[in-house]
C-alpha cells in the first residue's frame, strides 16, 4: 500500500555483555508509486543489451525500495562523566613515524665548477650533469627528516646500470656507510653533519663499470625494519680514469694526460712520406651533447653493461662501432669518389658534427668517412670516456689480405702482373689510433700504448675491427698476442716479396723489398702542434739484427711460415737466472745470463739486451740501457754472462713497485736459430725490523722498537711510518722527515695491549723515493 510503513524490532542483545544499551529499531520505510510506469522501450532494451553497465535495467514495482534507510535509537540514559583516555594506538603510530628516518632530497654536487667536477677532471663538459672518474672518492649532500644517528640508524647507497642490473655482474652496487674508507671498496662515509644534512664522501672501485647509473638512499633501523628507500630524479655518469693508479688506464705523465685525455683539438698527418701533410681536427669531446652521443654509442652496441668495466673491451667494441659496416655504426665508408648523397670525407674538420647528427638519428650511419675521420671520431670518443688515445699516421702502409705477414706481388711468367692475385697493397698513409692502457691478459710488458683502427678493412673475429694490439708485442714480432697484432704487424713491417709464377704453376720467390712499407709513423707532439716520429715505437731501426729477428719472429706465424730461411738446428739455449731473492734496491743490479750449447759443434751468436722500467702492472715507462755482446759457446759448453745494471742507472727512473723487464734476442751465425727471453724482476727494498720490549700482558704498557737503514746513497725525503696492531694499538702516523743516505733511524713505540692471544705489530715506511718497506712483529698477549 502506499505510503505503508513496517517497523522491525531486533530482540537480539547488542554487544557481549548484559547490560549493554537496548536493542535498536530499524525503521524501514518502502514507498509504492501511485502510478504505473512506462514500459521500457526496445531501443533502450538493445542499448542495455550491448552496455549494460552504463544502462541498467529497471526494478519492477515489487522491488522499487528507496535508498532511504532511517535508524532509530531510544534515548539512551546518560552515562556518567569519566575522563577521555588517548588512543594509545594511534599515538605511537605516531611517534614511530616521527622517529622513522627518510630521505627528503639529494644533491649530488654536480655543478660544473663545484668540488666533484674539477677534482674528478670534469668540469669541462657541459651541463651540471654529475660526472665522476672511477677509483676517485666524490661527494654528495643528503637532507633527512630528522638528525642522523649512527647509534640507532642505518643507511647505505645503492646504484644501478644497465637493463638488468646485478650484484654478481657489478651492475647494482651496494655502498655501506663506514667509519674509514678504504681504496679499491666500494664505501661511503659521513664527513659532516649539520642538522638533518649530511654530508658523504663515496668512494668507487677503479674497475667500476663505465656508463650512467641510478641513485637511491636505502634508510632503516638499526634492527633492520622501517625501511624507506628515496631515489635521486639526477644520474651520475662514470669515466675511466687515467688519474687513478688502480685504474687499467691510468697514465701517470701530467702533460699526456692533458694531451691524450683533455685536450679538445689536434693534428692528422696525411699525403706521402716526402710530402707530409697536417690538418686540424676537432675532436670536441667536451662540447654539449658529446657525452650523451658516446654512451649512446656503448647502448647501441651489443656489449652487456658488465661488459664496460674492461678498457680492453670497450675499445674493441668502439672500434667496431665508429664504422658502420656490419652493425650501423657511426661512420659509413665510401672510397668511389662519388659522395653526392652525402658529405665528402675531406670536407669533414670535427667530430662534433658527426656524432650529433649520429646521435640525433637514433643511430643512422653519417655519410661519409675515410681514414683519417674514423680516427678522429674515435680519438674523440675514447677520450671522451677518459681513455688515453691519439691519432696516428703510418706511411708506406702495407694492407695484407692473406696474413702471410709480407706484402706480396705476383707476376706470370713473363713478368706481366696478375691482378687477379695482387690483392695486397700499400697505402700512401693510413690512419689509426693509439690507446694507452695496462693489458692484465697479456704477458708483462705489453702494457702501455695500444693500436686501434676503426677503418673497415679486414674482419675480425666475424665484425669489421681491429685491436686493441700491444704495440710493445708489433715491435718485437710477437704476432701470436691478441687482438689482431698480425694486421698491423704487416702494416709496418713486413717486407715486399716479388713472386714469378712457373710453368708447373708453383710460384718462386724472385725478389724482396725489405724496407718497403712503414715510414714516419706520425702522430701529434705531446704540448705542441710539432708532428712527433714515433716510428721507433713500432718496430727495431730498418735492417738491424733485431729488427730482423722481429720480422723471421712474425712470419712463423703467418700462412707462410716458411717464407724465410729456417733455422737448420735448435741447440742454443738462453735463461736468466738470479741470486737468492734477487738484486736489492740502492745497488747495482745483477743477473745471470746463461747459453748453453748442446750441440757437438761450436755456436755463435750476437746477443741483444735492453732493460726497462716497468710499472706493476705490465705497462713499460721506458729503456734505461741498451747493449750487445758476442758470445762464442763451444761443442757442449755452457756459459754464464753476467749482466750489470748500475745504480746511477736507475736511482732517477724507478716507479711504484721498482720493477724492471730484461729483453734479450739474438741470433745463431751457423744455424740461423733465433734467440729470446724476457725476464722481470725488482729491486727488493729492506725490511723494518720490529722488536717487541717487555711483557705482553693486557692492560699492561710495553714498547717495541722500529728500525730502519737507507739503503740509498741519497737522502730520503719527507720519510712517514704508519703503525698499527689490532689488539695492541690504533693505527696512527709518525712523522719522521729526512733520512739521510744509509742512515739508520729507529723508533720506540709505547702501547698497551688491551686483547690477549697472538697479535701482530705492523708497520711500513712511505716517501717519494722509496716504497714496498714494511715489517711484522709477531706478540703474544697474556691475559692478567
Amino acid at each position: 500500500m502506499p505510503g505503508e510503513r513496517l517497523t522491525v524490532r531486533s530482540m537480539a542483545d547488542v554487544g557481549r555483555f548484559p547490560g549493554a544499551a537496548p536493542p535498536t529499531r530499524v525503521e524501514l520505510t518502502i514507498h509504492k508509486e501511485e502510478e504505473k510506469k512506462p514500459e521500457e522501450g526496445g531501443c533502450r532494451r538493445w542499448f542495455r543489451k550491448m552496455c549494460p553497465c552504463c544502462c541498467k535495467k529497471q526494478a519492477s514495482a515489487s522491488y522499487d525500495i528507496t535508498d532511504k534507510v532511517e535508524y532509530v535509537k531510544p534515548p539512551a540514559p546518560a552515562p556518567s562523566p569519566q575522563p577521555e583516555k588517548p588512543d594509545i594506538e594511534k599515538e605511537e603510530m605516531r611517534e614511530m613515524e616521527e622517529l622513522k628516518l627518510s630521505v627528503c632530497s639529494v644533491d649530488l654536487l654536480s655543478s660544473q665548477t663545484g668540488q666533484n667536477r674539477k677534482e674528478h677532471h670534469t668540469d669541462l663538459f657541459h651541463g651540471d650533469e654529475l660526472i665522476i672518474r672511477r677509483g676517485q672518492t666524490f661527494q654528495i649532500q643528503v637532507e633527512l627528516n630528522r638528525p642522523f644517528s649512527a647509534d640507532t640508524d642505518k643507511l647505505h647507497l645503492e646504484l644501478r646500470t644497465g637493463g638488468l642490473p646485478q650484484v654478481s655482474k657489478g651492475t647494482h652496487v651496494i655502498v655501506p656507510l663506514v667509519d674509514h674508507l678504504e681504496d679499491e671498496r666500494w664505501e661511503a662515509k659521513v664527513v659532516q653533519q649539520t642538522d638533518n644534512n649530511i654530508k658523504l664522501s663515496v668512494n668507487s672501485l677503479a674497475s667500476a663499470v663505465v656508463g650512467l647509473y641510478g641513485l637511491s638512499v636505502v634508510t632503516s633501523s638499526l634492527k633492520g625494519d622501517n625501511h624507506t628507500t628515496y631515489t635521486s630524479p639526477k644520474h651520475i655518469v662514470m669515466l675511466f680514469n687515467p688519474w687513478c693508479e688502480e685504474d687499467t688506464v691510468f697514465l701517470d705523465d701530467e702533460d699526456e694526460r692533458k694531451e691524450y685525455v683533455l685536450n679538445d683539438t689536434g693534428r692528422i698527418y696525411y699525403g706521402t712520406e716526402k710530402q707530409i701533410g697536417a690538418r686540424t681536427w676537432n675532436f670536441g669531446q667536451f662540447h654539449e651533447g658529446m657525452l650523451e652521443a658516446c654512451l649512446f654509442i656503448l647502448e647501441k652496441s651489443d656489449m652487456p653493461p658488465s661488459g664496460r668495466r674492461d678498457s680492453v673491451n670497450v675499445v674493441r667494441v668502439i672500434s667496431a662501432m665508429i664504422n658502420a659496416q656490419d652493425d650501423r655504426g657511426v661512420l659509413m665508408g665510401n672510397w668511389s669518389g662519388d659522395y653526392s648523397d652525402g658529405v665528402s670525407p675531406a670536407a669533414w674538420s670535427s667530430s662534433v658534427e658527426i656524432l650529433r647528427k649520429y646521435h640525433s638519428s637514433c643511430g643512422t650511419p653519417v655519410c661519409y668517412g675515410q681514414c683519417w675521420v674514423f680516427s678522429g671520431v674515435t680519438t674523440t670518443v675514447l677520450r671522451c670516456l677518459g681513455i688515453p688515445a691519439r691519432s696516428v699516421t703510418n706511411f708506406q702502409s702495407a694492407h695484407d689480405t692473406d696474413v702471410s705477414l709480407t706484402t706480396d706481388v705476383y707476376f706470370d711468367e713473363d713478368l706481366e702482373p696478375l691482378d687477379y692475385l695482387n690483392k695486397d697493397s700499400v697505402w700512401n698513409f693510413h690512419v689509426w689510433n693509439d690507446c694507452w692502457m695496462a693489458r692484465p691478459d697479456l704477458p708483462p710488458g705489453n702494457g702501455g700504448w695500444q693500436a686501434v683502427d676503426s677503418t673497415p678493412q679486414e674482419t675480425s673475429q666475424g665484425t669489421f675491427r681491429c685491436g686493441p694490439a700491444s704495440v710493445c708485442a708489433i715491435r718485437t714480432g710477437q704476432v701470436y698476442l691478441k687482438h689482431d697484432t698480425p694486421f698491423v704487424f704487416a702494416e709496418v713491417n713486413s717486407d715486399k716479396i716479388y713472386w714469378q709464377r712457373n710453368l708447373d704453376g708453383t710460384f718462386s720467390q724472385i725478389f724482396s723489398e725489405k724496407k718497403a712499407v712503414g715510414h714516419f709513423i706520425s702522430t701529434k707532439a705531446v704540448g705542441s702542434d710539432e708532428r712527433a716520429d714515433i716510428t721507433h715505437l713500432y718496430k727495431h731501426q730498418e735492417g738491424s739484427e733485431e729488427e730482423r729477428i722481429a720480422v723471421e719472429t712474425a712470419s712463423r706465424y703467418g700462412s707462410k711460415p716458411d717464407m724465410y730461411s729456417t733455422a737448420s738446428a735448435e741447440d742454443v739455449s738462453v735463461e736468466v737466472k738470479m741470486d737468492g731473492e734477487g738484486p736489492r734496491m740502492g745497488a747495482d743490479a745483477k743477473l745471470s745470463i746463461i747459453l748453453k750449447n748442446s750441440s757437438p759443434e761450436p755456436r755463435q751468436t750476437t746477443l741483444h739486451s735492453q732493460v726497462a722500467v716497468m710499472y706493476y702492472t705490465g705497462v713499460l715507462k721506458g729503456t734505461i740501457k741498451k747493449e750487445q755482446m758476442s758470445v762464442e759457446l763451444q761443442p757442449n759448453e755452457e756459459k754464464i754472462v753476467e749482466w750489470v745494471l748500475p745504480y746511477q742507472q736507475y736511482q732517477n727512473e724507478l716507479v711504484d713497485q721498482a720493477a724492471l723487464m730484461l729483453t734479450l734476442s739474438g741470433r745463431v751465425n751457423e744455424t740461423q736459430q733465433v734467440l729470446a727471453n724476457q725476464t722481470s724482476f725488482r729491486l727488493r727494498t729492506p725490511d723494518l725490523k720490529i722488536c717487541p720490549q717487555g711483557d705482553a700482558v693486557v692492560g699492561k704498557e710495553m714498547a717495541a722498537k722500529i728500525t730502519f737503514t737507507n739503503p740509498l746513497p741519497r737522502t730520503l725525503k719527507d720519510v712517514v711510518f704508519r703503525v698499527e696492531g689490532l689488539g695492541l694499538q690504533k693505527g696512527h702516523v709518525v712523522v719522521v722527515g729526512d733520512v739521510g743516505g744509509l742512515a739508520t733511524v729507529t723508533l720506540t713505540e709505547h702501547f698497551i695491549p688491551s686483547q690477549p692471544g697472538p697479535r701482530k705489530l705492523v708497520a711500513s715506511l712511505d716517501c717519494k723515493q722509496l716504497t714496498q718497506v714494511h715489517g711484522v712483529a709477531d706478540i703474544t698477549v697474556l691475559d692478567q
